[in-house]
């Protein structure tokens, strides 16, 4: 049975700072980090102005922004496809465990696969966070065969 209350939609520039404020969140909540705001709210605009960079979502319940995520873009010369990956994902502490981040999870699946220049979904999640994990599992996600390794010129200590 789906939520009618539910909305997913694409994000509107007007929808920045909740994506600014609940990136802010997220950043805290999942890695103790506290991001600097002027250049996260530069980091959310340039995805409205560059759609190349990735294209934000929004669900909505009772007129409420309740839960988003972001899709950004990796080409695959061996998919000789685009591999969409699921990040920016929050969901406000009252609305979850009830169905927010399916509902957006399974609105990007379906347009994923409905665009034959889309391989496949992938996204990240802290390996201490097994609440999320067990989440993803259950939507069909599972570990891939890759570590990931970085070299991060702006978050590091």
């Amino acid at each position: 049975m789906s939520d009618t209350s539910l909305i997913i939609r694409d994000a509107h520039p007007s929808d920045r700072d909740t994506i600014v404020e609940y990136n802010r969140a997220l950043a805290v909540e999942t890695e103790g980090v506290v991001l600097e705001l002027p250049r996260l709210r530069a980091g959310v605009e340039a995805l409205f102005r560059e759609p190349g960079h990735g294209r934000y979502f929004i669900a909505e319940r009772d007129g409420c922004v309740v839960g988003q995520t972001l899709i950004t873009y990796e080409w695959s010369d061996w998919r000789c496809g685009n591999i969409w990956w699921i990040q920016s994902v929050y969901v406000v502490a009252e609305q979850r465990g009830a169905g927010v981040f399916r509902a957006l999870f399974e609105h990007i699946r379906e347009l994923a696969q409905a665009d034959p220049e889309v391989a496949g979904l992938r996204l990240y999640v802290d390996k201490d966070n097994r609440d999320a994990l067990q989440v993803y599992q259950r939507l069909g996600l599972h570990r891939a065969r890759y570590d990931m390794l970085e070299l991060d010129f702006v978050l590091a200590d």
